[in-house]
């Protein structure tokens, strides 16, 4: 089983960071107010940065470490890959 760990980008600015094991339906679930309850008030969300594992378990550990890591560190997080999508 495929599972993506990923960052959306709030309306006001915020990210929120989840796991999923279908990324289309999750941002669009996200998107139609039935995703997390956090992004319901703060629509829509933008999809900023997605990384994908063969596990769930791989993608839920990935989605705790990310939670845990400041604002700016997400943000590098962000930054580097949309460099890295840049450069190709």
């Amino acid at each position: 089983m495929t599972a993506y760990t990923y960052i959306v980008r709030c309306a006001d600015g915020t990210l929120y960071t989840g796991w999923t094991d279908d990324i289309e339906k999750r941002i669009a679930a996200h998107n139609s107010g039935h995703g997390a309850k956090y992004t319901r008030t703060r629509l829509p969300v933008t999809l900023v940065h997605v990384e994908q594992f063969d596990t769930k378990e791989a993608a839920m550990s990935r989605e705790w470490h990310i939670k845990r890591l400041t604002r700016a560190q997400k943000l590098a997080l962000v930054d580097k890959e949309n460099e890295t999508t840049y450069n190709k």
